[in-house]
Parts: C-alpha cells; structure tokens; sequence
C-alpha cells in the first residue's frame, strides 16, 4: 500500500511526525509537505511562480507552495506510481463546520480526491496539542481498514478527533458538517512605523452544533469522520433561479 502524507502546518509538524510513525509500518510512505505554515491556504494553486522540492535530513520532501500544490506536484510529476492513499495532517486545531472552506488540511486531501486517489484529512480537535498520537492512530485505523476493505467508490473524510488520550476516545461516529457564526471582526493594530494593520479575527462560535454534526461528536468525546464532496451546485435553487431570469 501507498500512502501520501501531506499538511498545511509544515514538514517540522508535530502533528505530521506522529501520523508518520503511527502508519509507516502499513505501508510505502512518502511525505510531501509545505516548507513552512500555511494555514488557511484552503485550495490555492501556485501558478505564477515555479515550485522547488527539496528533502529535509528525515527524508520529508517539502515544497515551497501550498498544501495542495505538494499533493498536486507528488501525485502528477514526482511519484513514479500513483498513490492508494493520501492522508493530511495531523492538524494543530479542529476543522468543522465552514473551517473546512478555508482548511489547507482538508485542500490537500481534497487534491488527492480530485485526482481519484481516496484521501483523509485528519485534525486534532483543540489548539492544545497534546494528544497528536491519539489522532494519529484513529487514521491508522482507518487506512488499515481500507487496506484489506477499499471503500469501492472515490471517498473523502474529515476526520477530527477530540484532544485526549486514546483510551478515553468514546468512539466513533459519521457526522455531517456543522455551521459556524459569522467570524469574530478584524483586530486593527497600528505598525512600529504608524501604519494601520489588521489581523484576522477568531472563527465564530458554533451555531449548528446539534446531534449528528462534527461539532456534538467531538465535543462529547467521540471521534468525527465526515464525508465530504466537492460539487457545490445549489440543486434546490436551480429552479427557482431559471424563473427569476425568464
């Protein structure tokens, strides 16, 4: 089996070297990741430069692009045979709900998707960071089970774990995206040389977080796999849009 792992918090992620260790022993492993942070780089491709891949002294190739360019670059140029798999992560932070828009996490497992290869986009479920193994094992399981049981139809899944020891884990469940509130506004700052400048502010609390979202799963212990598409077509509105424009 050969699985491509990849991220968008860097090839020096703790998050990215629990997931090696947890799952190099199932298979043929390469790790294409971003040469530093890029957080919320959501589906961004890098056209209006070239792209270098270099390899670090642990063996991780890492690119000077976005997450989704280093799956792009490994799946379409670099390996020399397409991958059964391509895993993301382990993130520092959940992504639920409309996280999963701006996520360089969930992007570079959607690239993978979108290249017909079924992928994981794995997170940790607080900005504490403590339990990176616990995740790191729950997609272990995952890629062993779709190792002696393929899925047998193209799959991408979200999955966020709560941040606690694996044994504390009350399970796991397939949930449905939750929603957000409106982000937290700007936060205006003024530059050592006087200038205005902004940082983005925090993402909005839960607004749908009931029974059955990513949301209520992890909050109450359990493990949230999502399956996630990519066609965003609003069905319900084609018809009534055809008759506002007749």
């Amino acid at each position: 089996m050969r699985i491509l792992l990849s991220n968008d918090d860097g090839y020096f992620a703790p998050g990215l070297a629990a997931l090696y260790e947890a799952i190099r022993g199932i298979g043929e492993i390469t790790v294409v990741a971003p040469e530093r942070n890029r957080s919320g780089a959501s589906n961004s491709l890098t056209l209006d430069r070239p792209l270098h891949l270099k390899q670090a002294a642990n063996g991780f190739f890492y690119v000077n692009g976005t997450p989704t360019d280093c799956v792009h670059l490994a799946v379409t140029g670099m390996l020399e045979h397409e991958p059964d798999m391509v895993i993301s992560g382990v993130n520092w932070g959940p992504n639920m709900g409309d996280d999963t828009v701006y996520s360089g996490t969930v992007a570079a497992a959607m690239e993978g998707y979108l290249l017909g290869v079924p992928s994981i986009a794995v997170s940790l479920g607080s900005f504490e960071g403590r339990n990176f193994a616990t995740a790191a094992r729950v997609v272990r399981d995952l890629a062993e089970r779709f190792k002696v049981q393929p899925f047998g139809a193209p799959v991408l899944l979200n999955v966020n774990v709560p941040d606690v020891p694996h044994d504390v884990l009350a399970g796991t469940r397939v949930t449905r995206l939750g929603r957000r509130h409106k982000a937290e506004p700007v936060v205006k700052q003024v530059s050592p040389r006087g200038e205005a400048v902004y940082w983005v502010g925090a993402a909005g609390a839960a607004a749908d977080a009931g029974e059955g979202t990513d949301f209520h799963a992890v909050e109450n212990g359990w493990v949230s796999v999502t399956p996630l598409q990519v066609d965003l077509t609003h069905f319900a509105q084609q018809e009534r849009l055809m008759e506002w424009m007749a």
